[in-house]
């Protein structure tokens, strides 16, 4: 597939039924609805859609219904990161043939690997891989990705651009001046959507990001607006952003904020796989309050 990788991709939350199995028939009305509000690509199995607590077979079956339910309306980023190279690679080639359009790559996680070690990773991956791959770097879950590791990387015609969430502006700028002089075509996606519009503005060709599987209408239009050079309306759209994010992603344990938020859009999310203790619960009903009310204010409760 020669989908073009841009605009704005959702790390979709996956709901679960009443005993926490995968809920099909929910996942795929909201794929729909995704695409419907004008998303540009799907991106299964990332972070928010806690890949990490689903087993093999079920991220597998995730990434499956993904691409079955986008049937090449908008590409499917797909997230394949596992424990090491060889069941990644597996991964890459099951993606492969299911019709992701590329596939996203997580450093090594739980042990830190020096630079070094994380070149040797995706070199591997990169010369081996039946499908395109995306760097994935999110160093507060996993080894951090450094400027001269993606100059490196970048030299592999598989790896075609890197997923930031660290939302670090200096470090995507470095990444950009190191990579694009020797890579024209090598992508940069934002995944911090607090710092979406200036990442935009200076180059990056879409964002990865959580809000968008709440509030699709409103990263849509700040892309939109980024990409048309609006600097005014990308920086009154970027502050309501930040508004709907930052309710949703403290201080509930990441992501339950943005499971409750794509319930109050009217799906059947249901309740998340990690067990809530009592201040969790307790926070739960306070957060949901005071999302319901910035949703009523900015006018997407109740819309199609």
């Amino acid at each position: 597939m020669t989908t073009p990788l841009a605009g704005i991709f959702t790390p979709f939350i996956v709901p679960l039924d009443e005993t926490g199995a995968i809920n099909e028939s929910e996942l795929r009305r909201y794929i729909d609805w995704l695409i419907a509000k004008g998303v540009q690509g799907l991106y299964p199995n990332g972070s928010t859609g806690e890949f990490l607590r689903f087993t093999a077979d079920e991220r597998i079956r995730i990434n499956t219904i993904a691409c079955d339910q986008a049937a090449g309306r908008v590409a499917v980023l797909a997230g394949a990161a596992e424990a090491n190279v060889c069941e990644t690679l597996k991964a890459c080639e099951t993606y492969a043939k299911i019709g992701a359009r590329a596939v996203a790559i997580v450093a090594p996680f739980y042990y830190r690997l020096s630079p070094d070690g994380v070149l040797a990773y995706f070199a591997e991956i990169g010369r081996q891989s039946p499908i395109d791959v995306t760097l994935y770097n999110i160093p507060m879950f996993a080894s951090p990705i450094d400027v001269p590791t993606v100059q490196r990387l970048a030299q592999l015609p598989r790896i075609i651009g890197i997923k930031d969430s660290s939302g670090d502006m200096a470090l995507m700028l470095r990444l950009m001046a190191a990579v694009q002089p020797q890579r024209p075509d090598f992508l940069f996606f934002t995944g911090w959507e607090a710092a979406m519009a200036p990442m935009l503005l200076m180059g990056c060709q879409g964002s990865v990001n959580a809000t968008s599987g709440v509030v699709p209408e409103l990263t849509g239009a700040l892309f939109q607006a980024a990409r048309t050079s609006a600097i005014d309306e990308a920086r009154r759209l970027q502050f309501r952003l930040n508004r709907v994010f930052d309710v949703m992603i403290a201080p509930l344990d990441f992501p339950d904020g943005f499971r409750l938020g794509v319930g109050l859009r009217g799906f059947k999310m249901g309740v998340g796989r990690q067990p809530l203790g009592p201040i969790q619960l307790a926070l739960r009903k306070s957060i949901e309050e005071k999302l319901r009310a910035i949703l009523t204010e900015f006018g997407y409760l109740g819309a199609n």
